[in-house]
């Protein structure tokens, strides 16, 4: 493993101040990757991580490579903070996929394949399979494969076919028993003959992307196998070619995918239709440009590849050779077997000390005092679900009030809500319909909420409603009171039992009264802009995190004319959890108090673009990132204030986009016990030695290592939670 390891950490020398955001992302999944490759991760988990990282790489190229492809060709030369021109960017991405790649590939067939096999899960090739086997799998095709594949051919009256998105596809070359197989062009730039007589000709299979991309080969047994043993869906289609193109004689097969820009948008103010504009970008992304070629295969046919390549307009730098699994993702019905000993221990959330009693009413909990919920250590489904299907049932609340984000299509929330609309009650969702990828679910809830009556809005034009917020208006004895639900993470019950987030239940009104104003603000024509509890962007989260910022200056000043000790432990300090760091305006503020003196502590899940411990620069400045089974997620906010530490929770990263163009929304933890429970997970975190990763100075990580003789640092961060999660249950 050593071998493998030794090459998972890229050297590069610092050129400026910042770093640049997409090689940070790239170095991002590559800590992701490294959870495939470490042997403490249990062995199906490690597979799951193979999955996790080729669909991040699929969401980055989609989006990311997408985008700068398109400021190439608008003619953008701005640079990035970091001095890049974009051709130069996708030269750096390139250099750094394939070096991932190649880690990939070493971890699944090297490391994983083998240890699979140790248990009896076998992935096998063609021709490593039994006689048995082969009857098998060609019976298998038969009765699911043949009849639903379409041979594709190219000649003059068959174009190139449309390739979909992240489709896997077979290309083949073929030729009439008549002719002889020679390779010469056409004299329109192709590599093999276009007519219906003579020379090679090509056609393009594509997979079912329906099916599982590895079959198991039933219950075919032997006494040196296991039970589990799979081949690729897409050998299966290879081998038995035959019956697509009989009489024909094949050539040469190769598989491949491509990958189409998904950065496809529209001028909103043009819109008179939100819905409809939405509803065109999904057409038209179908359609969108290629920006990536995978080529599978050990030895790829260089005559296809360019034909291919040539069609879909695409450069050399755009081909990815994968020689072994094509779509990594497709291991996901490996992660799934039921053999739970290969995997993490099951979790099971616990139900919060306050809401043991499910009968007890919640409203009635939540006027005792502020609760606060950490998911997925805590219900989702106890706690927020709950919360939600109360307010649809009582007879006593006359309006609801809740952004959706990104929500499962069988999401509980959307017939409690509907419910509620035909109890009479006022119910108003306002749903993302710009949630990337999410659009085509997000449409249909909209519909179906709109169907039963339901106010259904979709933000303001040019934003993006990101923040996650409920608002609960309830007539009791002394006037309409509002319970509020302000989150980290969606309204998304399957993504809470696996990402890691902080949700705050309150009716105190000076919270409650400001959100009600935040939705008006999202479904009228407010002009507010006097939020003095709330942070809310575009509104007034950016001045009042520089204000906060300045702030710990401003105290670092005062704090060193009184000749400050650097051990102290009242010296300023900041402390930041959140996914990405990007905007500049705060890296820049983040490097100022660093000068000044003020110690920051920022743990930054995702990609980060300040560079830490640049003498001068960020000497005071340590970025830690923390990978595990669960998703950190959470956004915590820390602000020493002399003594008097002020905490908050919410929806925005400090990125340009999250501060700018976007709706989003913090709140402030006023209620002690919650602010210490936040302050001991940060600490929690901050003194990870199993999970947690060092950003050094110029972008790489360094995985700390547990210390020998104190055998809790091998926990990490979320095996520490769940264990002191079972003790709270243990000790009620």
């Amino acid at each position: 493993m050593n071998d493998i390891l030794a090459t998972i950490r890229p050297t590069a020398e610092p050129a400026s101040d910042f770093l640049n955001r997409d090689l940070s992302w790239l170095e991002f999944n590559r800590r992701v990757l490294h959870e495939a490759l470490d042997e403490r991760t249990p062995l199906l988990e490690r597979v799951g991580f193979l999955s996790i990282f080729s669909s991040n790489l699929d969401e980055f190229f989609q989006k990311r490579v997408g985008n700068i492809k398109g400021q190439i060709e608008a003619g953008i030369t701005v640079p990035t903070p970091d001095g890049l021109s974009a051709r130069e960017q996708l030269l750096a991405i390139r250099r750094s996929v394939q070096d991932l790649l190649r880690l990939q590939l070493d971890c699944y067939s090297r490391m994983i394949v083998p240890a699979l096999a140790q248990h009896k899960v076998h992935l096998l090739n063609w021709d490593e399979l039994t006689d048995d086997e082969r009857v098998y799998a060609q019976q298998y095709y038969q009765k699911n494969l043949f009849p639903i594949l379409t041979p594709l051919a190219v000649d003059p009256g068959h174009p190139f076919p449309f390739i979909s998105n992240l489709s896997m596809s077979l290309g083949i070359m073929l030729r009439h028993p008549s002719e002889r197989g020679d390779f010469s062009d056409d004299g329109n730039g192709r590599n093999y003959g276009r007519g219906a007589v003579g020379g090679i000709q090509f056609a393009r299979i594509k997979v079912p992307q329906m099916l599982p991309l590895w079959v198991r080969l039933g219950d075919v047994r032997r006494s040196d196998g296991g039970p589990y043993r799979f081949v690729k869906l897409r050998d299966l289609i290879r081998h038995n070619l035959d019956d697509l193109f009989p009489g024909m004689i094949i050539e040469d097969v190769m598989s491949f995918r491509v990958t189409r820009n998904a950065e496809v948008e529209r001028d909103e103010g043009e819109a008179e239709d939100l819905l409809e504009l939405i509803e065109q970008e999904l057409r038209d992304r179908k359609f969108a440009d290629a920006v990536r070629l995978e080529i599978g295969g050990s030895t790829p046919n260089p005559r296809m590849v360019n034909l291919i390549r040539e069609e879909l307009d695409l450069e050399d730098c755009d081909v990815y050779h994968m020689p072994d699994v094509l779509d990594y993702s497709g291991l996901g019905v490996i992660h799934d077997l039921n053999l739970p000993q290969l995997k993490y221990e099951p979790w099971t959330p616990t139900v919060p000390p306050r809401l043991v009693d499910a009968e007890a009413d919640m409203f009635s909990i939540i006027r005792g005092g502020d609760l606060m919920v950490h998911h997925p250590y805590e219900s989702f489904g106890s706690s927020v679900e709950r919360f939600i299907r109360l307010a649809a049932r009582d007879p006593k609340v006359m309006a609801i009030k809740v952004t959706l984000y990104r929500t499962g299509a069988d999401s509980p929330f959307i017939p409690e809500l509907i419910r509620a609309a035909e109890a009479g009650k006022q119910v108003v969702a306002l749903v993302e319909l710009k949630a990337r990828f999410d659009e085509e679910r997000n449409i249909r809830v909209a519909q179906t909420l709109e169907k039963a009556g339901v106010h259904v809005v979709y933000g303001i034009v040019g934003l993006k409603t990101h923040t996650k917020v409920a608002a609960i208006v309830r007539q009791e004895a002394d006037g309409m009171r509002v319970y509020a639900h302000v989150g980290t993470g969606n309204y998304n019950p399957k993504t809470a039992s696996l990402y890691t987030d902080f949700g705050l239940f309150t009716c105190n009104p000076a919270i409650t009264s400001e959100l009600i104003d935040l939705f008006i603000y999202l479904t009228g024509h407010s002009r507010k802009r006097d939020f003095a509890t709330l942070l809310v962007a575009p509104i007034n989260m950016r001045d009042r995190f520089v204000q906060m910022l300045d702030r710990e200056i401003a105290y670092c000043d005062a704090w060193k004319q009184r000749g400050g000790d650097p051990n102290d432990p009242n010296r300023p300090l900041i402390i930041a959890k959140f996914n990405s760091l990007e905007d500049k305006k705060i890296c820049e503020k983040l490097y100022e108090a660093s000068r000044c003196g003020v110690r920051v502590k920022l743990i930054v899940r995702g990609f980060c673009c300040l560079r830490p411990g640049v003498a001068g620069l960020s000497d005071n400045i340590t970025v830690t990132s923390v990978i595990g089974r669960f998703l950190e997620h959470s956004r915590i906010y820390y602000f020493h204030n002399a003594g008097s530490p002020e905490y908050y929770i919410g929806s925005a990263d400090w990125m340009y986009r999250n501060l700018n163009s976007r709706v989003e929304c913090v709140t402030p933890i006023f209620d002690a016990p919650l602010q210490a429970r936040l302050k001991h997970i940060l600490e929690v975190m901050l003194a990870d030695q199993r999970q947690a990763w060092d950003m050094q100075t110029d972008g790489r990580y360094v995985q700390r290592q547990p210390t020998p003789d104190k055998p809790e640092t091998a926990l990490g961060t979320q095996k520490v939670l769940m264990d002191e999660a079972r003790r709270d249950v243990a000790a009620r």
